[in-house]
């Protein structure tokens, strides 16, 4: 509006506001019994709700505090505005023009206007907005420049990217735009799911060791270990694409290198490499200094179980009836640092992660389940007579376990999940005919765990209602190996079955076949690394120079790799790279290396 306009609309409202006073102090008066003259309203004088503009102001005013200016309407024509201005103002009606003043001065300023910068300090706004999430972060930058400012702060996205995932090990001073940073990490997370859903990328078989049978197989953050019958122990590096691995030598005491003993267990962390072997033998070697064992142990009989512990230095054995657990002093020497006794032959071992300064390990043997604690004996955490244990797994927190039910009172088999701080059982899950031979709850989401069993069926058990949220008929025969994420199920079956499931939509995104049964498998966002193992560890065929005999008795080792940023990408593709002289066999996983193939 014009200043003629402005000067017309101010007066009107002085004239509504003066005349609505002064009814308001009439009706006063008659109600206290005066009868007194009408006298002109005061300015001060409290007025009655009214239409029009006083409607508005007064009821903003009440409302937010301070009225907002209001816009003209059709009730104050300039000919009456005109009038009243010939008219002389009054004192008392004069007093509200600072109030207009400000009402027109909110309504130029509506576009802009500063929130916290006014009423809180900047730190104060940044501690409210880092409750927000990225997306409600974007919400905020669109309401005005003072939060745009405080909404696009890179200590806030630098937490979002710490708190998704990405980036763990960076420091705030290594980018300079975290939100950007953030974006780009969406985009990939975004294609390499689409990789894994449309089955793109790369597929290499790691080389094996010729005259030998694989024995057993593990991985670490890319870093694959992998163990023969003719004691042999080999590291790859799937990161580099570079599968030249070095063997890890032994100094076995045997003159002949042929009759050394076959590899029972292989364990890998960042730091070290564990192998076990038939004769009782346990080497460990550092990844970082070489490719000799720093450390030797012997014991009498042969090793049943092994485990490491992916964050510390820390091995456990079990061996006959007793199990061991090794781990450096202060100087850096390997020791026996505490010996259990335990009443069974030991089935499986793992180390508890995240434990503090005294390790813990839990050991199933038969129908007995041990709680090992450094500090402490051998505490039995289950015991039902006539249920031995099938499968084990542990937590930061938790244990999960398949229990397989005999005897007269048939209750099904079961995977119980027990609290290791309360030492109680929390869950009873599944109730199966078959039983349970495999359980993943450490890489699993929060609140649900996986499991396969005999019955060919992959279950996602929910540890908050007790009840398994979905079954999948995924394999032939049983399943032998699984694992789980935010939105997908791998499962490894005996009949050499690698199956990927959408498991929101429970759909099968694509499968891969081999011979031999799968015995490990192992993924994170980008790659896939899987291993058959032959039940058998003596090859038939005397002719090993043959590849297609070869590979159907000694084993596989896969590695897929779905990251759109790596040289498989840019490269032939593996099974185009392998030598002319060793490709006379028919390759079983022909169809996955062509990644634009139709699922």
């Amino acid at each position: 509006m014009d200043d003629r306009d402005l000067e017309e609309f101010r007066r009107c409202w002085q004239d509504e506001l003066a005349q609505s006073q002064a009814l308001r102090r009439r009706r006063r008066r008659l109600e206290a019994g005066e009868r007194r003259s009408p006298r002109r309203p005061e300015a001060g004088a409290r007025s009655e709700p009214a239409s029009g503009y006083l409607g508005l102001a007064q009821g903003l005013l009440e409302g937010a505090g301070r009225a907002p200016a209001p816009r003209p309407g059709r009730g104050c024509d300039r000919k009456d505005a005109s009038s009243r201005s010939r008219s002389p103002p009054d004192r008392d009606a004069a007093e509200p023009e600072p109030l207009v003043d400000q009402l027109i001065r909110d309504l130029n300023e509506m576009d802009d206007v500063p929130f916290f910068d006014v009423h809180l300090p900047y730190e104060l706004a940044i501690n409210i907005f880092q409750y927000l999430n990225r997306r409600e972060l974007g919400l905020c930058a669109q309401v005005s420049k003072t939060w745009k400012v405080i909404a696009e702060d890179e200590v806030l996205w630098y937490r979002l990217c710490r708190q998704e995932g990405h980036l763990p090990h960076s420091r705030f001073s290594d980018y300079t735009c975290w939100k950007l940073i953030l974006q780009e990490c969406l985009a990939k997370e975004h294609t390499l799911r689409a990789n894994w859903k449309n089955r793109k990328g790369a597929v290499s078989e790691l080389e094996h060791v010729p005259d030998a049978v694989l024995c057993d197989v593990r991985s670490h953050d890319g870093v694959v270990i992998a163990g023969y019958t003719s004691g042999d122990v080999r590291v790859w590096d799937t990161r580099t694409w570079d599968y030249v691995a070095p063997f890890l030598e032994s100094e076995s005491e045997e003159e002949d290198p042929g009759m050394q003993p076959y590899v029972s267990f292989v364990r890998i962390n960042s730091s070290l490499a564990v192998a076990a072997y038939e004769d009782g033998i346990l080497n460990i070697w550092d990844l970082r200094t070489g490719r000799f064992p720093i450390f030797r142990f012997e014991h009498d009989a042969r090793i049943q179980a092994l485990a490491l512990s992916q964050e510390k230095p820390i091995v456990a054995t079990a061996s006959a009836f007793d199990v061991v657990m090794l781990y450096p002093n202060e100087e850096g020497h390997w020791h026996v640092a505490s010996e259990f006794e335990v009443q069974k032959l030991v089935d499986y071992l793992e180390i508890v992660p995240n434990t503090g300064r005294y390790p813990v390990a839990i050991a199933t043997a038969g129908d007995l389940v041990y709680l090992l604690k450094a500090d402490d004996s051998a505490r039995t955490l289950h015991y039902v007579y006539g249920q031995p244990a099938t499968c084990l797994d542990v937590s930061a927190s938790q244990v999960a376990f398949g229990v397989k039910s005999l005897g007269w009172v048939y209750e099904g088999n079961k995977i119980l999940v027990y609290s290791l701080e309360a030492e109680r059982c929390l869950s009873k899950l599944g109730n199966a005919l078959g039983d349970f031979t495999c359980v993943n709850i450490r890489d699993s989401p929060p609140n649900l765990m996986v499991s396969g069993n005999m019955d060919r069926r992959v279950r996602i058990h929910d540890l908050r209602s007790d009840k398994v949220a979905l079954s999948l008929s995924a394999h032939q025969l049983g399943v032998s190996a699984v694992q789980m994420d935010d939105w997908k199920v791998v499962s490894g079956g005996e009949e050499g079955l690698v199956s990927v499931w959408d498991y929101r939509t429970n759909q099968k995104l694509w499968e891969v076949h081999s011979r031999h049964p799968v015995r490990y498998l192992s993924f994170n966002s980008h790659s896939l690394i899987t291993a058959n193992v032959p039940y058998e560890k003596v090859l038939r065929n005397s002719d090993l120079d043959n590849f297609a005999c070869h590979r159907r008795h000694r084993g596989l080792i896969h590695a897929y790799e779905f990251a759109v940023d790596q040289l498989a990408f840019q490269s032939p593709l593996p099974v185009c790279r392998l030598p002319r002289d060793i490709m006379a066999g028919y390759s079983y996983d022909l169809a996955l290396s062509f990644p634009h193939d139709s699922i």
